[in-house]
């Protein structure tokens, strides 16, 4: 069958129609492979199909994709697989370290750049613009507070109850240590202001993550995400719901009251539009 062709108007990304209208869909469902397997070292990774299709969709070949919260290096994988050049800013140097790990013996690995420090200054001193943002920031502090760290892993995948404390950092500065949630969204907002004056006109950002209680009250967190980065001066486009059917099911509640048993992210979209 011969190969479709991409419309000579598309200058997002290098999708034929179809391919573009199917990434379009406002869910999707999470897709786990073995490369996935070093990244459960760490509380909250992204899964590597996950960002493949989020950086084909919003990026072209070789354009710039930034990760402000590297961890390990997921996003730098995709774009490896995906012939994008990418950089990844994280605070923490073991993440760094295994971020480096898992690019080592991969096709364009030379094209990504791991960066050391706290992104809040180190975007700053990014060359040039970049086209695209995908990131998932810590969860305000729940991994320090509820001292739950990693979930026990069966089968390479991540199930049942959580063992160990295993929080981001020490760094004051760390998204995850942030006293308040409200002091974890200005700092946010701090970060993704920088985000925006790298970020190249018409370009777009995502940011994952889900609703998450703070002192047992549930927040609309992706409600606050959203006029964040509108107070920045991003249009917000719309979210994918990221289904994660695998994750098990918990007794919270049971039998006295309702609390949500998250099993979903959403992908909230924005584009930098500047007139």
């Amino acid at each position: 069958m011969p190969k479709s062709k991409v419309d000579k108007r598309n200058k997002l990304n290098d999708l034929d129609g179809k391919n573009w209208i199917k990434s379009t869909k406002s869910y999707w469902i999470s897709e786990k492979c073995v490369d996935d397997k070093i990244a459960l070292k760490h509380p909250a990774p992204f899964m590597v199909k996950d960002i493949i299709k989020l950086v084909s969709f919003f990026t072209k070949k070789k354009q710039i994709v930034l990760d402000p919260f590297n961890g390990t290096g997921t996003t730098l994988l995709a774009c490896c697989r995906t012939e994008r050049k990418g950089i990844g800013i994280d605070l923490n140097k073991t993440y760094n370290d295994l971020a480096k790990k898992r690019l080592k013996d991969q096709p364009n690995n030379k094209d990504q750049k791991i960066i050391f420090g706290n992104s809040l200054n180190k975007i700053k001193n990014i060359d040039g613009e970049i086209n695209y943002c995908v990131t998932s920031p810590p969860y305000h502090n729940i991994l320090r507070n509820k001292g739950n760290g990693i979930r026990d892993v069966k089968d390479n995948y991540r199930k049942g109850a959580r063992t160990g404390v295993e929080y981001y950092s020490e760094n004051k500065n760390d998204l995850g240590n942030q006293k308040s949630y409200q002091n974890f969204l200005d700092l946010f907002e701090k970060i993704m202001s920088e985000v925006f004056l790298k970020l190249k006109n018409r370009s777009y950002t995502s940011i994952i993550i889900s609703d998450f209680t703070v002192n047992k009250k549930e927040k609309n967190v992706q409600g606050d995400v959203v006029n964040l980065m509108q107070n920045i001066g991003f249009d917000f486009v719309g979210t994918t719901v990221l289904l994660q059917e695998t994750k098990p099911l918990y007794p919270f509640g049971y039998p006295y009251s309702y609390v949500i048993n998250h099993h979903h992210q959403n992908i909230i979209n924005f584009r930098k539009v500047l007139t």
